[in-house]
């Protein structure tokens, strides 16, 4: 059976794998991120930096309680704006809110706080659908990558043996 240092290390390459298909699809691809889609590349990269956390440094049992729940957290925010993104993509064409400024503009503008509810109440452009792979959305994926990682937190957090050996 791997170890939880076994599994961190392969959450982190999923995490990795994740945000390299994100850039290829935003460099070579030419489908720029909105702002929905930032947040859920950052929540994937705390994520993978937990698990790669855990797979460099194979913590003992607390310390693996301590890098599953920041990983089970990362997820679960992660998941939270992938599902609003899902949600806003799921909408009618005449409910889909008005496009709004840009993340750029937003950050050197806006305080923190205003510039994060203007992100997550979302836009036009998070509503857009640009590339689907059997039928979901990037949104969609980043979802079940999200629910799927967070599962391998629970599982190390909650297996018997938690050492990272």
């Amino acid at each position: 059976m791997p170890s939880s240092r076994q599994w961190f290390a392969l959450g982190a390459a999923a995490c990795a794998g994740l945000l390299g298909f994100g850039y290829y699809l935003q460099f070579v691809q030419n489908i720029e991120p909105c702002p929905l889609c930032i947040l859920q590349r950052l929540a994937f990269m705390a994520l993978g930096l937990s698990f790669l956390t855990g797979a460099l440094i194979g913590p003992g049992r607390i310390g693996t309680r301590i890098v599953a729940g920041l990983g089970l957290l990362a997820a679960a925010l992660g998941a939270g704006v992938a599902g609003r993104q899902v949600w806003l993509q799921s909408l009618p064409a005449d409910q889909v809110p008005a496009c709004g400024p840009g993340l750029d503009y937003m950050v050197e503008n806006f305080p923190l706080l205003k510039t994060l509810s203007m992100i997550l109440r979302g836009s036009g452009e998070c509503a857009e659908n640009a590339w689907q792979f059997l039928g979901l959305g990037i949104a969609a994926w980043a979802l079940l990558w999200f629910a799927l990682l967070g599962a391998l937190s629970i599982y190390v957090l909650l297996r018997p043996g938690r050492q990272a050996a």
